[in-house]
């Protein structure tokens, strides 16, 4: 490992069916390939059967579920012997709200405020509503309390080896607080406790008197006070849990009145407030520890944004990771530890260069090297089409603004409610602002949040960055003309109050930075759930662009824009990670450069899909199985197939015999579950919180009734598949263009689990399906010719081949990969804009990279129509993802001055080269759609 940072990264997702002892197997398969470092999902202990580790109960422990920390060390020390390192997924925004399981949570329930651990959580204790002061809401019932209570699922138990009581609902088992257990022993009908009971009376006795309890049997009497199946048990558990520090709830109440920051809208996930030191401590110790002994070489931190202050807090994890670095065994690697962040970055927003990270895990480049992917002239035709299809001209600003209106009304009332408190109190504290009601604060406070252009700003007791003055004053001045006359002094108090000067009065202050906290802590959610968890699912125009780190409004990239961002990178943060899939992409990498190519060919598409929907229609005028006066409206009938082209897999045919009714229904099952999904985020006609059962039916007979349509030649299922083979290999260039690009710009590669293979996935599940490791290592062991894979580009080896042939480029240059500048480069010709160029240099060493982009019309694959999308004929498609060679015509790469006289040998071919300025596309494109050149 020569550079700073890692040379590739390989993220792995652990959970209960693939351990740390699985990965361990893999080592020899990934050092093979050519990656530098594993890239791990969170490894502490976990709620039971958790698949993906944020949901956290332990930080000081490695899970027991993945093989606990003996099998975490025998995987570094495996690394180590193949000169490999290890980065960990660290998670401080949030833990698992677990009764159960989560010992700081069940303390903070038992003890309340006087917890030893209540001021790890963001909890607000003194909200206005007199049933929850100094408690928390805790809404996890799935029924109003009266009808739980009233249906006998509270009940109250004794755990003998404890010596405690507990309140059961169902597998919680609730702590109840010492102070009520008087009340209990007083219900013994023979009061036999009544000595018992008073020693509770006082604190200081505590410990003493439960420890009187250890070994107490309880008799049946006593319990049968309580007995939840009688009114006067009922009455007795009604009156117990007033007594308690939480107040037991419908989960339904969370949104309106929950009193303790989530991650998102999620009750299960409890938010930290890693800004005490006694919280960063006890969250961060096992990882420093790692560190210090060697096991791991960095960290990934997760959704920062949900920090109180992120800017802090990655300076904190740096300066320790530096400081513990000479502390470090001398047989690891001395270099500065590696450290990202998971960031959502918007249209021209940059990171801050003062976190001290190396960047972020990589959105900004999945999105930029997508959008170069696509053709901008398809954008009129396909937003017409969508037009059509929606019966709305509206751009995404406005299906982003109306999921913002609803997300706010109805999944943040609480967070939002809280931030309008303070903000009104700290009106209250001064005569100029006494008189801004409540409600006039709501109001102007949800028209900034309504427009914010980003997820969060980084305002806090440091002051004001500039950047963030003037995205506030910016944001303010749009909000402003939609509010009445009345409230825009309201507005205008809020940016004095966000980003004005601190507060001389102390409380005031104190107000004033909870009000910037509770603020940048909402916009973030609200940001992620009303774009990517909401509109995403709603616009459909092309589905390719709706991606986590992309806005669909970007419909392409431009190759000067794609350069100039990439150029900047390697400017500013060259050892950011970048990716093309993670395990929460929507759509996998080879699935969005299927659908690409559909923006190369929107009549067709267009017509294809008008045939499609007649098809439907036809099918449901005939199909007495459809549920009843329900339909499937255009949007999600064109969404359904999209996804069916995105993800149908290369080897199922377009007309299936017996040997392929597994793939086939295996389809249906990965698109069945999409589609549920999708209707529910989308929140249009179904929801997670209202399901819609007889919409969810229609849809789910509309996919059945196309499975049912097993091996008909004529069916729309087969016309789908006829359509997706036709455009394969184009999408299979577009992704072979995509892999060239992450490996070889600048940053740090991340290869997602088996996307070095083709992935064709869909979002989670879907994309954290179990990977066939065997076969990988089978076909990277294989060594087949670049002749081989490129006929039997179907089954994904010419990408893994690609991936190891330019991992292990990046293996014999590494330092020109890790400093090397980044220089776009001019091409000419008749199909300039059907190809891409760049160069990296670095002392002495330059590299060049050719990909073909936009290129099915050199395919053939515009020659598409409605009947040969619709047809019975053959399904033979294009023969290889590759140009013919003399379609380039004309077409060259302009050298770098300097340059001229350099012989340059393909890194993937082996190939040698030389011009004189010059390169033709013909030449050097003439086996693979990529090139990779060594000056």
């Amino acid at each position: 490992m020569n550079s700073s940072a890692p040379r590739a990264t390989a993220r792995l997702q652990l959970h209960a069916g693939f351990t740390l002892i699985d990965a361990a197997r893999q080592v020899d398969y990934y050092a093979s390939l050519g990656v530098s470092h594993l890239y791990l999902s969170p490894i502490f202990t976990a709620q039971p059967g958790s698949t993906h580790g944020y949901d956290v109960t332990d930080f000081a422990t490695v899970h027991p579920a993945l093989g606990g920390e003996p099998a975490l060390r025998q995987l570094a020390a495996k690394l180590q012997a193949k000169q490999m390192g290890l980065v960990l997924d660290i998670v401080p925004n949030h833990m698992a709200a677990s009764v159960n399981h989560n010992r700081w949570w069940r303390d903070v329930l038992e003890n309340g405020r006087q917890s030893a651990y209540a001021a790890y959580f963001d909890i607000d204790w003194e909200v206005p509503d007199a049933a929850l002061h100094n408690k928390l809401l805790l809404p996890i019932l799935g029924q109003p309390f009266g009808a739980a209570l009233e249906a006998g699922e509270i009940s109250l138990h004794f755990a003998v080896e404890q010596g405690i009581f507990e309140l059961h609902y169902f597998d919680t088992h609730l702590p109840v607080a010492l102070h009520s257990y008087p009340s209990i022993l007083r219900e013994d009908p023979r009061h036999r406790f009544e000595a018992m009971a008073s020693q509770f009376s006082q604190a200081a006795q505590y410990d003493a008197a439960k420890r009187l309890l250890s070994g107490n049997k309880f008799s049946g009497l006593l319990l049968e006070a309580f007995d939840s199946t009688t009114s006067s048990g009922q009455s007795r558990l009604h009156a117990l849990l007033e007594q308690q520090h939480y107040r037991l709830a419908w989960w339904r109440t969370a949104a309106d009145e929950i009193n303790w920051r989530r991650f998102f809208e999620i009750s299960e996930l409890v938010g930290l407030r890693v800004e005490h030191d006694e919280v960063f401590e006890a969250t961060h110790e096992l990882v420093f520890r790692l560190y210090r002994e060697g096991v791991i070489d960095g960290v990934r931190a997760d959704h920062v944004d949900g920090l109180t202050d992120p800017a802090a807090y990655c300076r904190r994890v740096k300066q320790r990771l530096l400081s513990l670095a000479g502390e470090r065994p001398p047989q690891v690697s001395k270099l500065p530890p590696y450290f990202v962040v998971e960031k959502i970055l918007a249209e021209n927003e940059d990171l801050r260069q003062d976190w001290q990270v190396e960047g972020t895990t990589g959105y900004e480049f999945m999105n930029d090297v997508a959008a170069v992917l696509h053709d901008p002239a398809g954008k009129a035709a396909l937003s017409a089409q969508w037009e059509t299809l929606s019966s709305s001209a509206a751009p995404f600003e406005d299906y982003e603004h109306a999921a913002r209106v609803q997300i706010l009304g109805e999944n943040f009332c609480s967070e939002r409610d809280s931030l309008v408190r303070y903000l009104h109190q700290l009106a209250r504290l001064s005569p100029a602002t006494q008189d801004f009601t409540h409600t006039m604060i709501g109001r102007a406070l949800d028209a900034v949040l309504l427009h914010f252009p980003v997820y969060r700003t980084y305002l806090g007791p440091e002051g004001t960055p500039e950047l963030d003055r003037v995205l506030l004053h910016d944001t303010l001045a749009r909000a402003r003309h939609t509010l009445r006359v009345p409230d825009r002094p309201v507005l205008a108090q809020l940016e004095e109050w966000l980003a004005g000067a601190a507060q001389a009065d102390p409380l005031a202050e104190a107000l004033r930075l909870r009000a910037i906290a509770r603020f940048q802590q909402l916009s973030s959610p609200l940001a992620a759930k009303s774009v990517e968890d909401t509109a995403f699912y709603r616009y459909g125009r092309l589905l390719s662009r709706n991606e986590v780190g992309s806005k669909p409004d970007q419909f392409a990239l431009d190759a000067e824009t794609f350069h100039l961002r990439l150029a900047a990178r390697a400017q500013a943060f060259p050892h950011a990670m970048l990716t093309t899939a993670t395990h929460d992409h929507k759509r996998g990498a080879d699935t969005r450069m299927r659908l690409a190519v559909l923006s190369e060919i929107p009549a067709a598409w267009g017509q294809a899909l008008h045939t499609w929907q007649a098809d439907i229609a036809a099918r449901k005028t005939h199909d007495r199985g459809t549920p009843a006066n329900v339909n499937p409206d255009a949007v999600d009938q064109s969404m359904l197939f999209q996804t069916l082209v995105g993800a149908w897999p290369l080897d199922l045919p377009a007309t299936p015999g017996e040997a392929d009714r597994e793939a086939w229904f295996n389809l249906i099952q990965r698109v069945s579950a999409w589609q549920t999904k999708t209707l529910r985020e989308a929140k249009r006609h179904s929801s997670w919180i209202v399901p819609n059962e007889s919409y969810e039916a229609a849809c789910a007979a509309m996919l059945q009734s196309l499975a049912q349509q097993f091996g008909q030649a004529d069916s729309t299922l087969t016309k789908i598949g006829r359509l997706v083979h036709k455009i394969a290999a184009a999408g299979a260039l577009n992704s072979l263009a995509q892999t060239a690009l992450h490996l070889t710009a600048p940053g740090v590669p991340d290869i997602y689990q088996g996307t070095e293979s083709w992935d064709f996935s869909l979002v989670d599940p879907d994309n954290r399906r179990p990977v066939d490791f065997a076969a990988l290592s089978l076909a990277l062991s294989a060594e087949p010719s670049w002749q081989e894979v490129l006929t039997h580009w179907r089954d994904g080896r010419i990408k893994q081949k690609l991936v190891h042939a330019l991992l292990e480029c990046r293996r014999a240059h590494a330092d020109l990969f890790a400093s090397g500048d980044y220089l776009p480069l001019q091409l000419d010709g008749a199909h300039a804009a059907r190809a891409l160029a760049f160069s990296r240099h670095h002392d002495g060493q330059t590299l060049v990279v050719v990909v073909s982009r936009l290129a099915a019309a050199l395919l053939g694959v515009t020659d598409i129509d409605a009947e040969a999308a619709a047809d019975t004929a053959s399904d033979t498609a294009a023969a290889i993802p590759l140009v013919p060679p003399a379609a380039w015509h004309d077409t060259a790469v302009r050298l770098a001055a300097g340059s001229s006289g350099l012989i340059w040998h393909d890194a993937l071919t082996g190939v040698s080269h030389s011009g004189s300025g010059a390169l033709k596309l013909s030449a050097l494109l003439r086996d693979l759609p990529v090139a990779v050149l060594v000056g």
